[in-house]
């Protein structure tokens, strides 16, 4: 048996954290002397290594006496999604450290021309588009847009254009968004309706979505130079490119605000 320190001095972790994963239950001593002393057996190295290495990738420790159950054919999914949530909070943070650069180098006088939008007034033409309408969140977009495939093709309906998406919120609501994908199509068909063609402030955006709203503030930063223009319609990000076989820095995503002259 070890001592509650042994058991800390070999493993590296305190204590303090031994006795919080106790309480936890997440690694209970073996026994507790009559003076309180906790002891271990020396086997629990292991379990403390594999809290230790859940906890190493962001697992929070409420999340992780479950997880000490799996073997490793069942936890292998868990460690897949997490990967994916940790490239996500990569791609932020880099997205973040890019602007800041932007930011930077622009306060300095120095242009840092990754990041310099175009913003254009276009007339976008009439379509011949099927959607579908939901209220979901962001990180539910995927799916939606796997299921407009599905129904699409249900439908017997041919792809002849981008597959964008229109947001018909009052307000931003990440958990609950009021949106629209539409495909553009080759025929009429069930559910097919024509999107009018309307005039629009548009940006292109390279790189991943995790991006986007770079584009978002070159076009905000545009209406309120141009007070002439008034949005009339609701935002439209329009997708060139699968992402699912496409590196995403070189995704390429049109923003388009319809506007009308006032």
């Amino acid at each position: 048996m070890l001592t509650i320190g042994d058991f800390s001095r070999l493993s590296r972790v305190t204590p303090r954290m031994l006795r919080h994963y106790d309480a936890l239950g997440l690694l209970r001593p073996e026994a507790v002397g009559a003076n309180g002393y906790r002891y271990y057996r020396q086997e629990q190295l292991s379990d403390l290594v594999r809290i230790q290495w859940l906890k190493g990738y962001g697992f929070a420790l409420g999340e992780i006496a479950p997880l000490l159950e799996l073997e490793d054919r069942q936890l292998l999914p868990l460690l897949r999604q997490r990967r994916l949530e940790l490239c996500r909070e990569l791609d932020a943070r880099q997205a973040l450290l890019h602007q800041l650069e932007a930011d930077i180098l622009r306060m300095e006088g120095t242009k840092f021309m990754e990041y310099q939008y175009h913003v254009v007034l276009i007339e976008d033409p009439e379509q011949r588009v099927f959607s579908i309408r939901e209220t979901i969140g962001v990180d539910q977009y995927h799916d939606f847009f796997a299921r407009l495939y599905r129904e699409a093709a249900a439908r017997g309906l041919t792809q002849a254009g981008p597959i964008q998406m229109l947001y018909h919120d009052a307000e931003f609501n990440p958990q609950r968004s009021d949106v629209e994908a539409q495909m553009v199509v080759a025929q009429d068909g069930p559910d097919v309706k024509r999107k009018p063609a309307c005039l629009c402030a548009a940006v292109q955006h390279r790189g991943p979505y995790e991006r986007l709203q770079y584009a978002y503030d070159a076009l905000c930063a545009w209406m309120a130079e141009h007070p002439e223009y008034r949005i009339c319609g609701p935002a439209m990000d329009r997708y060139f490119g699968d992402p699912d076989n496409t590196p995403p820095d070189q995704l390429e995503t049109g923003v388009l605000f319809p506007v009308e002259k006032v």
